[in-house]
């Protein structure tokens, strides 16, 4: 396969994060999706500066390329949800957050999230019916929210895919890869409930 068989160059992925993110859960997905020509945006709720984190240490500053507010749904390919317990936290109470996540999983889009960036799709009220994985202690929000949580290093559900923590960041990157070139090559995304990932069906 030469490279511009495998390119996903035109496709574009919103990463959607606040003060606090993760640093190494936008950078690492980053890197990865842009290595294969995928056109990546940073949103925040304000233009400017977010503060990444490693850890609980301030790490390095980002520039934002869009504001929610100016970000439309219809102009990406899919959402990237860096994790990060301050931004976590801080972006599931945001409607604009909340109303774009919910336009592009309606649109049957790919939804990438990792750590505690799934708390986001709780307070938008998209986990009823989902099996997925994330930072534990998001486990009983989750479940109380009408999904499957389950501890694997990353699991597939329909147009969904989700890993723990930075430790799962390659087969994280492998699988939001691989969902983009399935969706470049017409093949269509599994179902919502329709799942894999280590110890699952599929």
């Amino acid at each position: 396969m030469n490279a511009s068989d495998s390119s996903l160059r035109g496709t574009r992925i919103a990463i959607l994060v606040t003060e606090g993110f993760e640093q190494i859960e936008l950078t690492g997905p980053q890197e990865a999706l842009e290595k294969e020509g995928v056109t990546t945006r940073i949103v925040t709720q304000q233009p400017g500066k977010v503060q990444g984190y490693k850890h609980h240490d301030k790490g390095d500053q980002f520039d934002a390329d869009l504001g929610l507010a100016d970000a439309d749904p219809d102009d990406f390919d899919g959402v990237l949800l860096p994790g990060g317990v301050i931004n976590g936290d801080q972006i599931r109470m945001i409607p604009e957050a909340q109303r774009f996540v919910e336009q592009i999983d309606d649109a049957g889009k790919p939804v990438f999230v990792i750590c505690h960036g799934g708390w986001l799709l709780v307070s938008a009220g998209l986990v009823d019916g989902r099996t997925m994985t994330s930072w534990p202690t998001l486990r009983d929000d989750i479940r109380n929210a009408g999904g499957n949580w389950v501890d694997e290093e990353v699991v597939v559900d329909g147009n969904w895919v989700s890993s723990r923590k930075p430790d799962d960041l390659p087969a994280f990157n492998r699988n939001i890869i691989d969902m983009l070139h399935g969706r470049q090559a017409g093949r269509a995304l599994s179902g919502k409930g329709e799942q894999r990932g280590i110890g699952l069906p599929g």
